[in-house]
């Protein structure tokens, strides 16, 4: 039989039989048979890891349990009533992490789920691991904007709420081990503990954990402040707890007076949130006044405010020491009213009244909302739905979470899609900077520092080089390699090539431009502009009417305006654009058709069907949205039924060759066919890369023509794609001469 050790609630020295753990858990978290089964065989998984490790290495590290500690985070989680699969996924992830278990035997036993719970926790590991050493000592303003940092970009990695609770469970088993551990290790887990994951737990509103984490990690970082209030409560603990007795014994009779069914009980406030108030307010022991305290929970809001009133009336309240977090709840969605006494014996007395409701959630936060089964009986809704939708908005403003709320299995309730518009690297030194999605280097390199940017010539990221419009990731370490003179290149004005996203950045390469002489500026805007000319094919275009049409007063001036970043080579091209008729010999048809609704409708369009005549099938009437499928009918073109529709069920089972794929679209644009010629040196997957880069900007291909030289190796393409403007054939030109073995890319002149 399996031995595990009990922790926690259950007991720190004590042993225990797996079953009877189960057991226990079952009950914390409310798990079906099917449940524990599953939960047995990973348990029995990790402890089998755990002795072929011991006996593959002959030692046994007493304390450092992966098997132990698989149980313990399981346990802290079932108190939140979490499901099954993150249960399992927190039993067996420091086995994964030791190396113990390969996660792809997880996913083989218990599937994609919990081995992707895994994955995301060990990401998270991943992370502190690269920034422990920027941790700092003390509250500098440079070290809590590396730890919002270092909270902000674990956040924008969880892609569901069970990873986050999952490093929560870990962190806090962390923190109680940390008793045996050497000063050193205790110091730093607990300056991590304080500085990330006690105010992620109160962000999530778990308050039980983040008390918890707070008190842990004080007792170590200050252990004189933390020995001394210590003390004093024990000094007064059993004088307190008499007089607490006394006044829980008066308020059940108020209550039942008043036919309120609640519950009353006394509440032990944490040493840290003593300290922290001593601290905030500069005041001692014996002037905190929710040292006694009591807390009332009752069924509705309304009974709230009689029991407040009940309160009041039995004792005077000491004035600016009321809080009413119902009408105005904290930032993580925190409600309850909060009042100070003169209670008996004129002794100073902290009430707190709640719902059951905002118990809950002032306990498990974010778990709450399916924890909580409640219902108000005149509306039939959950009585903490508005904190809950509060908590929700709160969440996606300060965690940039978005937590789609149904009302279906537990999972799709803890299913959250990332909003951030941020990402958050590391520098070499493992400082935290944040930057928008889809940023480059050297985006980066400017945001370190100007003169970093300037001298830019290359990038590592992760350690492996990588171009300089090579798009960011969170959790990417980015090092930037740089030359002894400052270069910027014109190229990264370039909108079509993808170097520089942010305007900051922009904007320093274009001062830096400004700056230099305006001979050198006519001379770069020539060649600018005369390879863009060149590769597009307008080899005869009257450059001084362009411009004249850009408002500059000579050539000279443009080419100076380009040189120094003022003038966009979009906006030229643009402009060329109006100023030439594009040939159109070989223009293709629009994809789209036109299909009239009736009159005084606009029309709406449909891909899919080339320019065949279309019209709406009477039978079902599709309208815009949704789901269609296209026939081909006998001299009336193609009629659009929606898929569902049961004509078209019947004809797509008998005359599947006269149905088409088609869907929605927005009014066709106006669009050129265009044949680009391509010089490459042959490779393996180069046509693969290069439709593989078109479909990415959405050009559509019409024709393709490859011609290899053996002996040369090298290949001759000619494509015929379908493009909207001189820009955007500008910007895939470049793309393609990016890519690997592309010696050029160009128009050519249809003829």
């Amino acid at each position: 039989m399996v031995q595990v050790r009990k922790h926690h609630s259950l007991g720190a020295d004590s042993e225990l039989d797996l079953e009877s753990w189960l057991r226990h858990v079952q009950t914390l978290a409310k798990l079906d048979g099917g449940a524990l089964v599953t939960l047995r065989r990973a348990a029995e998984l990790s402890a089998e890891a755990e002795k072929r490790a011991i006996a593959a290495e002959n030692i046994w590290a007493e304390g450092a349990s992966s098997f132990r500690t698989g149980l313990e985070m399981a346990e802290i989680l079932a108190d939140l009533q979490i499901d099954s699969e993150a249960l399992c996924a927190a039993v067996l992830y420091r086995a994964v992490r030791e190396k113990r278990l390969p996660l792809k035997t997880v996913e083989e036993e218990f599937g994609k789920t919990v081995a992707k719970l895994i994955r995301g926790v060990l990401r998270m590991a991943a992370i502190r691991s690269r920034s422990a050493e920027t941790g700092g000592e003390g509250k500098s303003a440079a070290v809590e904007e590396h730890s919002e940092n270092i909270r902000r970009m674990l956040v924008a990695l969880v892609d569901d709420v069970r990873v986050a609770l999952i490093k929560l469970s870990e962190r806090t088993c962390a923190i109680r081990a940390a008793k045996n551990a050497d000063p050193v290790k205790r110091r730093r887990v607990a300056r991590e503990v304080a500085d990330v994951y006690a105010p992620l737990a109160h962000r999530l509103g778990i308050g039980h954990i983040k008390w918890e984490l707070e008190d842990l990690s004080f007792r170590y970082l200050e252990p004189s402040d933390y020995k001394q209030i210590a003390r004093l409560l024990d000094e007064k603990r059993l004088a307190r707890q008499k007089y607490i007795d006394q006044v829980l014994e008066l308020l059940r009779n108020e209550l039942a007076r008043a036919d309120i069914r609640g519950e009353v009980y006394g509440r032990a406030k944490h040493i840290y949130s003593i300290w922290r108030k001593m601290r905030r307010k500069n005041i001692g022991f014996s002037q905190v006044y929710d040292i006694r305290a009591v807390r009332i929970l009752v069924p509705t809001v309304r009974d709230c405010y009689a029991v407040l009133g009940i309160a009041h009336n039995l004792w005077r309240n000491i004035p600016n020491e009321f809080d009413d977090y119902i009408a105005s709840p904290k930032e993580n969605g925190y409600r309850s009213l909060h009042t100070a006494v003169i209670g008996p014996d004129r002794k100073v007395l902290e009430v707190q009244i709640r719902t059951f409701a905002m118990h809950e959630e002032a306990e498990y936060g974010v778990c709450a909302h399916w924890r909580y089964k409640g219902t108000d009986r005149k509306s039939g809704q959950l009585e903490g739905q508005d904190g809950y939708e509060q908590k929700i908005s709160w969440l996606r403003q300060v965690l940039d979470w978005h937590e789609e709320v149904g009302g279906n299995p537990l999972q799709d309730d803890l299913q959250s899609s990332e909003i951030d518009t941020r990402i958050y690297v590391f520098t070499p030194d493992g400082h935290v900077v944040d930057l928008p999605r889809g940023a480059t280097p050297l985006d980066f390199a400017y945001k370190i520092h100007t003169e970093i940017g300037h001298r830019c010539r290359g990038a590592k990221v992760d350690g492996r080089i990588v171009p300089l419009n090579h798009e960011l990731q969170t959790a990417n370490q980015v090092e930037i390699l740089t030359g002894k003179r400052e270069a910027p290149s014109r190229d990264w004005l370039s909108s079509g090539m993808g170097y520089i996203t942010t305007s900051r950045a922009r904007a320093k390469v274009i001062h830096w431009f400004k700056q230099q002489a305006r001979d050198q500026n006519i001379a770069d805007g020539r060649g600018i502009l005369d390879g863009e000319f060149k590769q597009l094919a307008l080899n005869d275009f009257d450059f001084d009417k362009l411009a004249g049409k850009l408002n500059m007063h000579s050539l000279d001036d443009l080419y100076a305006a380009v040189g120094a970043g003022d003038i966009g080579v979009g906006q030229v091209l643009n402009t060329a654009q109006r100023m030439v008729r594009v040939d159109r010999v070989e223009q293709l048809p629009s994809l789209t058709a036109s299909v009239a609704r009736g009159e005084g409708k606009a029309d709406v369009y449909i891909d899919g069907v080339g320019n065949l005549m279309t019209h709406i099938a009477r039978c079902c009437n599709p309208l815009p949205g949704d789901d269609i499928m296209g026939y081909i009918t006998q001299g009336r073109g193609v009629s659009i039924h929606r898929k569902d529709c049961a004509n078209m069920l019947r004809m797509q089972s008998e005359e599947s060759e006269r149905v088409l794929q088609v869907e929605w679209a927005e009014k066709p644009k106006e669009v050129y066919s265009v044949e680009i010629m391509i010089e490459a040196y042959d490779r393996h997957g180069l046509l693969r890369d290069i439709t593989t880069m078109l479909d990415s900007q959405r050009i559509n291909i019409t024709a393709m023509q490859t011609r290899s030289n053996k002996h040369k190796h090298t290949v001759d393409m000619v494509l015929t794609a379908e493009i909207r403007n001189f820009e955007e054939l500008s910007r895939v030109l470049h793309r393609i001469n990016q890519l690997p073995n592309v010696a050029s890319a160009r128009r050519r002149i249809l003829h």
